[in-house]
Parts: C-alpha cells; structure tokens; sequence
C-alpha cells in the first residue's frame, strides 16, 4: 500500500505534469512566429518577475550559504537548459518526435535523484521503472515515426533530459528546505540577470512578429510552464520519495501526444489508446513500490 504521504507527493507531482504536458506542443506553436532564443530566454524574464513580486509580496527569508549556488544548479538545469535546448530542438522536429526523448525524463530524475539524494530504490522499483520507458519509447517512437537517423535536434533533446533531471533532482530537495513554490522563485531570480541579456540579444532584429495565439502560447510557457507548473512538480518531489514521484512523468508524453493531436493536427491512432494505457499500468505499478528503509 501507498502511505498517504506518499500519495500525497504523487497527485501534487501529477498537478505538475498535466500542466507541463502543454509545454512542448505549445513550444511548437510559439517557434512558428518567434525566435528560439527569444522564446527560452523571454519565458524565463516572464517567470522571473512573478517570481519576484511573490518572493517581495511574502516577505520571504533569503537563501543562506551553499543554497545559493544549489540554486544556480536549479537554474541552470531547468530555467536555462531545459527551456532553451527544448526550444532551439522544436524548431526542426515535431511535438510527438520530442516527446521520444521527454519520456527518458523520470528515468533520468530517478537517477539522479538516487545518486545526489541517496535514494535507494528497491531493485523492482527499477525494473518497473525501465518496463515503462521502454513502453513509453514504443508508444512515442510508433506515433512520431521514429528516429531515422540521430541529428542534432535528438542531441538538443538528451542534453535538455539530463539538464531537467538534474535541476529537478537537486531542486526537489532544496525545496525541502526553501519551500516548494520558494524554490523555483528563487531559481528564476538567480536566473534573470541571464536571461534578460540573452533576451535582449534575441531582440536585436525588432519584436516578433507573431499571431495573437502564438503569444498566448509563449504567454503560457513563461507564466505555467516556467512557474506555477513548479509550484505544484516541486511540492510533490519535497513530499516525496523523490524516485517514485518522478515516475508520474512517464504520463507526459502520452499527454503530450494527445495535445499535439489536439492542438497541432498530428496524427494519432488507436495506438494511443493502446500505448497510454500500457504507459500509464507501468507508472502506476513504479509507485506502488516501496523504498527500501
């Protein structure tokens, strides 16, 4: 049986992966008018200034010592690398085919989570955990056509896997001691003075000249997807246990799929329904699994 705890940590964590589930179909639909750059980077000044009036508004205590540069680690990993290397990929590949590599995600956080927080899964956590991505993989390979041949935009990708997990794993236990929604704020503002400069940089040309649904697209990357998704993802990882929270993202790239149907026209057949269901059973038996005391 799952604690309630437990329980507790997985439906924040799933709050966090339906809202992130957009992220890259919308990224898709924001590349059509704008600048990669101008995207990665302006979403993060976005965030960055909610960020800072709710950081202002609630008077919260600043970070002490070492947690700042573990927030630069945050900052790095999922303000700027996740973002940007998403971003620059989107520009020549489809929603569905980045959704291959998003689906390595939980793998790659439960690793790392293991490795910086001492974790120690049992080994049928780990079996369950690679039954469902490799299901995850099937199911996106079949919908995105495949690979074909490694190109750069499938390199963009896997770094943008191994910098997210990083900067999940470290910010799900800074959260423990920031505060969840804290921690992200934090990282954002850490972030800024970046961002603004690589903005400003993507503005050398003149504003985009973009369609009003594309703006609400890049809207809803900077004030979702770059902030309030977090709110909700990082709670979950402090409530923990870390490695089997992060196995809710084995969902996201069935949602994923489904909004880029949705939203962008790609095809989807009944394999989706086959390959959610499959996707979803293995993510659901992962955290069942207990760690081991």
């Amino acid at each position: 049986m799952v604690s309630t705890r437990t329980s507790t940590g997985i439906w924040w964590g799933l709050l966090g992966v339906v809202a992130f589930s957009f992220t890259v179909p919308l990224t898709r639909v924001a590349v059509e008018g704008m600048s990669p750059l101008f995207i990665g980077a302006g979403r993060a000044v976005v965030a960055a200034i909610l960020a800072a009036l709710a950081l202002a508004l609630t008077r919260q205590r600043f970070p002490q010592g070492r947690q700042w540069f573990r927030l630069a680690v945050v900052a790095g990993g999922i303000v700027a690398g996740f973002p940007l290397l998403t971003t620059f990929a989107l520009t020549s590949t489809s929603a569905s085919h980045g959704a291959v590599v998003i689906a390595l995600l939980p793998a790659a956080t439960a690793t790392a989570a293991v490795i910086r927080g001492r974790e120690r899964p049992r080994p049928l956590f780990w079996v369950l955990t690679a039954v469902g991505v490799v299901a995850a993989l099937v199911f996106a390979f079949v919908q995105s056509g495949g690979f074909g041949s490694l190109h750069w935009a499938d390199l963009l990708l896997l770094g943008a896997v191994l910098a997210a997990a990083i900067g999940y794993a470290e910010g799900g236990l800074l959260a423990r001691e920031l505060g969840s929604w804290q921690t992200i704020s934090w990282a954002l503002v850490v972030a800024a003075p970046a961002m603004i400069v690589l903005t400003l940089l993507s503005l050398g040309s003149g504003m985009p000249n973009a369609t009003p649904v594309q703006w609400l697209s890049f809207g809803y990357l900077g004030v979702v997807s770059m902030f309030l998704g977090f709110f909700a993802w990082y709670r979950g990882l402090a409530i923990g246990p870390m490695a089997q929270v992060s196995q809710i993202q084995l969902v996201q790239p069935v949602m994923t799929i489904a909004w880029a149907a949705l939203l962008l026209g790609e095809p989807m057949t009944w394999t989706t329904v086959v390959g959610g269901l499959i996707v979803i059973v293995c993510a659901g038996a992962a955290v069942r699994v207990r760690l081991r005391k």
